[in-house]
């Protein structure tokens, strides 16, 4: 509920602090004196657009701040938005420049506009004039049939509309695989005959570049024989051209450094170098020459190389840049052609998907329309009741269904239709009620709803209009009694309605600046003496006005 609210520069509010009590509270004043700022401030603090016009002339910025007392779950939505509740009471404030960006804060934390709208707007529900039309939408009318309705009947909408998404789905999957199926059925083919070819072919890691060496080496046959051949000579020497090698000489090396270590320990260290010297030469000698004899030309090996050479690249191009990488490509190749070759790709299994997401819509829908239909007899039926007691005993309200092909919000759609009388016909709310009759209506519905909805305060803003004597008691008795469980704040220039108040505020405008005040006593009785049109200084309207607050509370005791 809402405990108190400090407004500061809202239009004609220069400064005011205003202390919500609990039950009903009515807020009066004269036209013009600035009940409408009260519930723009309001409205600031549950999330509602930044206007700059509201700014009071001459000053910078206007300020809202407000203490809610919230329940256990609230206070822990706050808590993980990053506020603080402190001793169960949360303060929200909002502040809007004449020129530049509006601030929100939350449980002593800057939030967004939309944090205020989507938490501190849950508790509280504001129902004005404007309403009335609203109402006569045909969405609002489904939607306040579907709020009657509470968490049961909404656990079946929410299942009825994750059925309708699916079939939406799967109608959107199958007309693009339809669409596409040539261009789905060309891809598969050509990742199929790539796959195919890349199999049979069978490349290895590395394999390129080990052909390409392999290649090198049969084309080149020739030369390196030569040039092996001459490296043996080189290595081994040459008998017939009468030179010895460098083996040969590493080995005289190694003699004589062998006998000079006779004479010098020294040498020692160098005889041991010139002998691993020796050894490695004479295995060098020994892998060139196998190098040599191994060295052949192999014409049908070398075609063989460029055939696959050929295959590899024919493989790689417009793929990858080697077979690594090829490779990597066919893995990929491979779960796309999975993906759509899968069920949920096929069009004749989407079809069937389809076919029971369809099955399945329907048959939620039906459950929806059961539910809407059992809710529609019974929020008539207590709307019939309540118009009945505000002076339109003949009145009857109707909650008609026609059945339609699903939409996203069901089976049927939903239209209310007001019958003043048993000779007149039904009509669409908003098509020949008076004011005052859709006044009566808009008011009966939010009693029925207000059963059901979870905010902790209601605020009705001259829900009243066009409706005055015995049928204004009649409002505010009901008023009081819809604020026996929660927080009911109701502007009002009735005063058989003011009069049910558990708490008074008026709002009066003085020297252009206007106040809140709370009465009680004698000027609760002035201020009822004015609203209804008496003297304030006459006793015996004084006594009207006094006989009107006697009524009320009896009427509320009984």
């Amino acid at each position: 509920m809402i405990e108190s609210l400090d407004i500061a520069n809202l239009g004609v509010i220069a400064s005011a602090h205003v202390e919500f009590g609990r039950g009903l509270v009515v807020v009066t004043g004269e036209t013009g004196a600035g009940k409408t700022m009260v519930l723009s401030s309001l409205q600031l603090l549950l999330g509602a657009r930044a206007d700059t016009a509201l700014v009071r002339n001459g000053e910078d910025r206007l300020s809202v701040d407000g203490i809610f007392a919230v329940p256990p779950h609230v206070e822990s939505r706050v808590e993980e938005s990053g506020g603080v509740v402190e001793g169960g009471e949360l303060i929200v404030g909002r502040s809007v420049r004449a020129v530049g960006r509006s601030r929100a804060h939350m449980g002593s934390r800057p939030v967004p506009a939309s944090v205020l709208s989507d938490i501190v707007g849950s508790m509280v529900t504001i129902h004005g004039q404007s309403d009335q039309i609203r109402l006569t939408g045909e969405a609002a009318q489904r939607n306040a049939l579907d709020e009657f309705g509470g968490s049961a009947h909404g656990e079946l909408l929410d299942e009825y509309r994750r059925a309708f998404r699916a079939a939406v789905e799967a109608k959107q999957r199958l007309d693009s695989l339809r669409t596409h199926a040539h261009e789905r059925a060309e891809e598969m083919e050509d990742l199929r005959t790539a796959l195919a070819q890349i199999e049979e072919l069978d490349p290895q890691p590395g394999e390129d570049e080990e052909l390409a060496r392999e290649a090198a080496r049969l084309t080149n046959v020739e030369d390196l024989r030569a040039l092996m051949g001459a490296a043996v000579g080189y290595l081994a020497g040459d008998e017939r051209e009468g030179y010895t090698g460098a083996v040969e000489a590493a080995r005289s090396a190694h003699v004589q450094l062998d006998e000079a270590a006779r004479f010098d320990e020294a040498a020692a260290e160098l005889v041991d170098r010139a002998r691993s010297q020796v050894l490695e030469m004479e295995a060098l000698v020994d892998d060139v020459s196998s190098y040599l004899s191994r060295l052949d030309a192999d014409p049908q090996r070398l075609a063989q190389i460029h055939e696959r050479r050929a295959a590899i690249k024919n493989a790689l191009r417009g793929r990858a840049a080697d077979v690594e990488s090829l490779l990597r490509w066919a893995d990929e190749a491979r779960e796309r052609l999975a993906r759509l070759s899968s069920p949920h790709s096929d069009p004749q299994a989407v079809e069937r998907e389809l076919a029971a997401a369809q099955e399945r819509v329907l048959a939620c829908g039906r459950l929806v329309t059961q539910s809407r239909s059992r809710l529609a007899e019974e929020l008539a039926c207590g709307v019939n009741e309540e118009l009945h007691a505000l002076a339109m005993p003949d009145a009857t309200l109707r909650i008609d269904m026609e059945a339609t092909k699903p939409t996203s919000h069901g089976c049927e759609t939903v239209t209310f239709r007001l019958q003043p009388h048993p000779h007149a016909p039904a009509r669409p709310l908003g098509q020949g009620a008076s004011g005052g009759e859709l006044s009566r209506v808009m008011l009966a519905l939010e009693l029925m709803l207000g059963r059901t909805e979870a905010s902790s305060t209601f605020i009705f803003d001259e829900v009243d209009a066009g409706i005055g004597g015995q049928t204004a008691t009649e409002v505010g008795a009901r008023l009081k009694r819809l604020a026996a469980s929660r927080q009911v704040i109701v502007v009002t220039h009735l005063a058989q309605v003011a009069a049910f108040g558990d708490q008074h505020l008026v709002i009066e405008k003085r020297d252009g600046t206007t106040s809140v005040r709370e009465v009680r006593g004698g000027d609760r009785e002035a201020e009822l003496t004015r609203m209804m049109g008496g003297d304030p200084h006459s006793k015996t309207a004084r006594r009207h006005a006094s006989h009107v607050l006697a009524s009320a509370v009896s009427q509320s005791q009984g």
